[in-house]
């Protein structure tokens, strides 16, 4: 007995727990995995020192173009030209919208996790979409901003906001549609799905800029950010709908019965009992979309809208700051980058909160 409790007590070997024991289980598992991470160490041992040198170290952060000295980044640049990547060519003066704007969707949010009330929640999803397009393109005693002078962030982040608000209940519809009793919705909805996903996003944007307009009385005046909308909102339909479709099928078909057993309408199966489960298992693939979804809002420049990454040729186009393109792509670059890590890890959150598997 006085053996096995000194053996009990004993503590675990070092290489078993604590630091080691991490590196060993990720890095150095096995002979193949060792030497992928050594190739790996050394890989980032060549980029990782030039690149920071090139980006901090040697980098000029301020002063004037003429007295650039250093090899690095010319961040000047990006300083100089700010607020057209931010704002694109939104008046100075009425910047304060677009930020009041921001302030607004922060609080959202922090409103939208802390108050439990479903009707006041519902308030917010649909007042702030209203509010919003009110403060930027003004109207009720505001000075009106044509979406001409939309551009830059702001630009991509209207796009990409309004295509997934507006693609998603839609998607919704389609995925449902596909998979309805009734031949003649699944077949128009089989349709849709399968040919906005055999097209291109580059031609949907050609199509609603240039064929959406002859279908409305002459001259009539389209807003050309309006139909770039329709076209994004349309293709993004579509995918999510597949996405949607797969979750779908993930239910196990006896909860529909079980529904449909105690008396429950289409409807209120699908609403209250279905498409909560199938989106919740969605999650993951939902997010990938957006995050393209975002990424494609460049493609707009086809159609002469100046999003963030087409201020980059733009501003580097000025006669005063020929050569600077390098700096203004890595500014997008570490722009794109931030947003769409932050919507996945915000994701991972949500994914985590709804989680109801017992482990």
């Amino acid at each position: 007995m006085a053996v096995y409790e000194k053996l009990a007590t004993k503590p675990a070997p070092i290489g078993t727990k604590g630091f080691t024991a991490l590196l060993r289980k990720n890095l150095f598992s096995s002979v193949a995995s060792s030497i992928l991470t050594l190739v790996s160490l050394y890989l980032l041992y060549i980029i990782i020192p030039p690149l920071l040198e090139w980006m901090v170290f040697d980098a000029t952060w301020s002063g004037t173009k003429e007295e650039i000295t250093n090899s690095g980044a010319r961040w000047i640049f990006i300083y100089e030209k700010i607020n057209l990547f931010m704002y694109g060519f939104y008046p100075e003066e009425l910047y304060w919208r677009p930020n009041l704007i921001l302030v607004l969707c922060i609080v959202s949010i922090i409103a939208f996790k802390k108050i439990v009330d479903t009707n006041i929640r519902i308030a917010i999803i649909v007042s702030f979409p209203i509010i919003s397009f009110l403060l930027l393109y003004g109207g009720f005693g505001l000075e009106i901003v044509p979406t001409s002078k939309w551009g830059g962030l702001l630009l991509s982040i209207v796009i990409a906001f309004v295509g997934i608000v507006v693609s998603f209940p839609i998607g919704i519809l389609l995925a449902l549609g596909r998979q309805s009793n009734m031949p003649i919705i699944r077949s128009i909805s089989i349709i849709y799905i399968e040919f906005i996903r055999g097209v291109p996003l580059i031609t949907l944007l050609f199509l609603s800029s240039v064929i959406l307009p002859l279908f409305f009385p002459e001259g009539t005046d389209f807003d050309k950010l309006l139909r770039a909308l329709i076209g994004i909102t349309l293709f993004q339909a579509a995918y999510i709908a597949e996405i949607v479709r797969g979750g779908l099928q993930a239910i196990p078909k006896g909860q529909a019965e079980a529904a449909n057993a105690m008396g429950l309408s289409y409807w209120q199966t699908m609403g209250l009992i279905i498409l909560p489960q199938a989106l919740k298992i969605s999650i993951p693939n939902l997010v990938g979309s957006f995050i393209s979804l975002f990424k494609d809002t460049t493609l707009v420049l086809i159609i002469g809208l100046f999003d963030v990454l087409a201020m980059v040729g733009l501003t580097s186009s000025d006669t005063n700051w020929i050569g600077f393109e390098t700096e203004g792509y890595v500014f997008v670059t570490i722009i794109y980058w931030a947003i769409c890590f932050s919507m996945s890890r915000y994701a991972k959150t949500i994914e985590e909160r709804f989680n109801t598997n017992h482990k």
